[in-house]
């Protein structure tokens, strides 16, 4: 029997919708059911639910404490967006929000992302490969970074207007990690549309770093020859340096990086190993051949 109250979850699963964003933007190649990401890329860990993954967040734009994002972060202007792609590029510009999620095929994919406060989630993302996005503007022969700016705008993120960070945020990749496949421009989490508190409208994600690496709200895209500057980096180089990836051998000065809490694991079965580049090391441990990652941490 037709019935008229039903909702898009009753009769699809969540993951397996796109944000009305992105369809809308990227036009009828993306009504497709997001594909789920190639072989030995995904993990089968239990996912965090939308409430933990929203409700607890660094985003120091909107305050230092873990809920400070969720409570903020809903005055952020997301409508019209655009991102600053420049340097040495081929076809450098102000690209509209829509003209950039045209870049690349969005993808369902579903990444540990590890904060080097020691703890972790399971996150199902919306996205598309950096690379596309880097393959469509064109790489010059000189680059050989990719740095990225967040979005500065005191007026709508409150934590900008305190000093404890020099604004804008800003983060910076080797050309080679920007371009591996795992590396994700995510627009959505969970098949809807990003929250304004994990980086809306845009932002990227690199599952075998840091989380800190994985900027959000990004405004502008640079390929640049030599090593960008990075916001954490800047502010304490013996804490944390440009590489950032996933090494529980390297501990940070104030704290061991041996264990992690995954978030919603419970009082007694949140504590596990942290694993070599986040558990990603059969797809990006080749990028740091003959480097010495107690050093280039």
């Amino acid at each position: 029997m037709f019935r008229n109250d039903l909702k898009w979850s009753d009769v699809t699963p969540k993951a397996q919708f796109l944000n009305r964003r992105q369809i809308m933007a990227a036009g009828a190649a993306t009504l497709m059911a997001p594909r789920a990401f190639a072989a030995g890329y995904s993990t089968s860990e239990k996912q965090n639910t939308f409430e933990e993954i929203t409700n607890y967040n660094n985003f120091y734009e909107f305050g230092l404490d873990k809920t400070d994002p969720a409570r903020s972060a809903g005055a952020l202007t997301v409508d019209p967006w655009s991102v600053q792609i420049d340097g040495l590029v081929d076809r450098p510009g102000m690209y509209d929000l829509a003209d950039v999620l045209k870049m690349g095929p969005i993808e369902e994919r579903i990444y540990r992302l590890r904060c080097v406060e020691a703890w972790s989630m399971v996150i199902p993302w919306n996205g598309f490969q950096l690379s596309h996005l880097l393959n469509k503007v064109g790489v010059k022969s000189g680059a050989r970074y990719v740095a990225f700016q967040t979005l500065q705008r005191p007026s709508e993120m409150p934590g900008q207007r305190q000093g404890f960070l020099d604004w804008p945020y800003r983060e910076g990749l080797r050309l080679d990690e920007a371009m591996h496949p795992l590396t994700l421009m995510a627009t959505g989490l969970y098949g809807e549309e990003l929250p304004k508190q994990n980086g809306a409208p845009i932002r990227l994600v690199v599952p075998w770093k840091y989380g800190f690496k994985s900027i959000k709200s990004v405004v502008r895209i640079s390929l640049v020859a030599d090593q960008p500057d990075t916001t954490w980096k800047q502010t304490n180089h013996r804490e944390y340096g440009f590489y950032a990836n996933v090494n529980p051998t390297v501990s940070h000065p104030r704290w061991s990086q041996a264990t992690e809490r995954r978030i919603g694991g419970g009082l007694f079965n949140s504590r596990q190993d942290t694993i070599m580049f986040n558990g990603y090391g059969d797809q990006v441990a080749s990028l740091y051949a003959g480097q010495d990652l107690s050093r280039d941490y």
